[in-house]
């Protein structure tokens, strides 16, 4: 059955974000939507709400149908209010009393403690806030649901367990599901949908397999344009020769068959359309200073403490050699990132650091935190650069630009920046530091998939020495060559990070 179906839709803001899009969404299917940051995965959700318009084309839904969207951000108005009222507020107001038992079976699904249910929540993190929109949304028992990046800010236990809510729903709820998670994306959905400015892509696939079809299409579409711009080449090539012959000649024969000639050669240019990329807004790239030391870092059985001095575990003895790329296994809370800062900190003040932390004198540190703090709160993209880094206000320009920051953003407020654009001017600003060491935490957070395979390529293509972080299976996977896992009060080193996937998933 067809639940809605959208017919040559599109929207343009200053550019194209979509256009002549076709798609029939059907009971049981399971939609991921793929796109580059602000390239209209968020409007064309909204459209299907009924929340905005599209700038052309029409949507159609089943008579009935009731569609529930679960966007990123909390409305303020709900911050001050209990996780409980939140939720409660997605009933009619005329059912709310009768009906707000409904409230508790959905948090019963959603594995929700009972005391996290009478928090307000400004005090909740954001993880457990989308959780809060998502069963404010599913109480009303929507026949479609539509997911706005339902895993930023949540742990890998929370992304296993709400792979696994989303498994269990009824076969007939359908999701559409936008989402720069690749595993996440594999493990949900059934069909996938490449977003672009035109000639959208659907697969009838989940994402990495639709990845692959799509690669393939572009690829053949690739050829079928150098094929045709050879072939107009060509004609246009014999279309001069006989242009000359039938002027010496005098023959009109010859002259109406050079006009056919190049007719024929700009219908094929007309037609011919290279093969659409799904580029991000703008290149990621990362920088290796070099070093004689094998040992970058050592650590003599650390202890590793909450700020209030409390025992989280030992790292008994470590170190981390050049090439190392380090992922930091462990459940949310057990200490992963204060052993980053207990890093950082040893690296930024070794005079201080304890005999138990030996950094080597070589060691220049890049460091990527998941809030983006290393960027100052105040002043602009380009006074960033400019006063950070011994180079001119011409080539800041230069290399915003390149970083997909606009010459009409880089003097404006670093607030005004998505948190993509921000993303992308911290991995800038550590690029510019060239160190020869990176402490990343959550480094793929803001980043789209064409940014965080970007990435990947550069720390693997650099042999980047670096300790991470991260919640993104496919990116731990891909950069990983060693695994650390906090472990029972101790940091071990095991073989692969797929057991800690596994038992968060057994978990959930």
């Amino acid at each position: 059955m067809t639940f809605i179906t959208l017919r040559n839709l599109g929207v343009a803001r200053s550019i194209p974000l979509f256009s002549n899009l076709d798609l029939s969404v059907n009971a049981e299917d399971r939609i991921g939507l793929v796109a580059a940051n602000g390239r209209g995965k968020s409007t064309l959700l909204r459209c299907i709400a009924g929340t905005a318009d599209a700038t052309e084309g029409e949507i159609t839904r089943a008579r009935g149908l009731t569609v529930g969207h679960v966007e990123q951000e909390v409305p303020p108005a709900l911050l001050d209010r209990s996780f409980h009222d939140v939720v409660r507020t997605g009933l009619p107001p005329d059912r709310a009393d009768i009906e707000s038992w409904r409230v508790d079976v959905v948090l019963e699904s959603l594995d929700v403690p009972e005391e996290m249910r009478s928090r307000p929540m400004r005090a909740l993190s954001g993880g457990w806030q989308r959780m809060a929109m998502l069963a404010r949304v599913w109480v009303t028992e929507p026949d479609v649901l539509l997911l706005d990046e339902p895993t930023n800010h949540l742990d890998l236990d929370r992304i296993a367990a709400l792979e696994n809510w989303l498994k269990a729903l009824p076969r007939d709820v359908t999701l559409i599901v936008a989402s720069h998670d690749r595993a996440f994306l594999d493990a949900v959905t059934n069909r996938t949908l490449f977003l672009r400015p035109d000639r959208s892509q659907v697969f009838d696939l989940p994402y990495s397999q639709a990845r692959g079809a799509l690669d393939e299409t572009d690829a053949a579409h690739v050829r079928r344009y150098e094929r045709d711009m050879k072939t107009a080449g060509q004609l246009r090539r014999q279309a001069a020769k006989l242009n000359n012959i039938g002027i010496n000649s005098g023959s009109d024969l010859l002259m109406v068959k050079t006009k056919q000639l190049k007719e024929r050669a700009e219908r094929l240019e007309s037609a011919a359309k290279p093969a659409p990329r799904d580029r991000s807004s703008g290149l990621l790239r990362l920088a290796n200073r070099g070093t004689h030391a094998k040992a970058l870092v050592t650590l003599d059985d650390v202890e590793v403490r909450t700020p209030d001095g409390r025992a989280l575990y030992r790292t008994g003895k470590l170190s981390i050699r050049q090439g190392d790329r380090i992922v930091l296994l462990g459940p949310n809370g057990a200490g992963k990132s204060r052993l980053v800062t207990l890093l950082r900190d040893a690296i930024d003040a070794p005079e201080r650091a304890g005999a138990d932390i030996r950094v080597t004198p070589s060691l220049v540190l890049g460091y990527a935190d998941q809030a983006l703090g290393a960027l100052p709160e105040g002043g602009t993209p380009l006074e960033t650069l400019v006063r950070r880094f011994d180079i001119g206000t011409q080539k800041a320009h230069g290399l915003l630009a390149g970083a997909g920051i606009g010459i009409d953003m880089q003097e404006r407020p670093l607030g005004r920046l998505s948190g993509g654009q921000r993303a992308r001017l911290g991995m800038l600003v550590l690029r510019l530091t060239n160190p020869n060491f990176y402490l990343l935490d959550e480094p793929t957070n803001h980043l789209d998939i064409e940014g965080q395979e970007a990435l990947e390529r550069e720390l693997l293509a650099h042999q980047v020495s670096c300790l991470l972080v991260s919640h993104d299976r496919s990116f731990m996977r891909a950069v990983g060559n060693r695994f650390w896992m906090i472990d029972r009060r101790r940091l071990v080193e095991v073989e692969s990070a797929e057991a800690f996937f596994a038992a968060a998933a057994g978990n959930a």
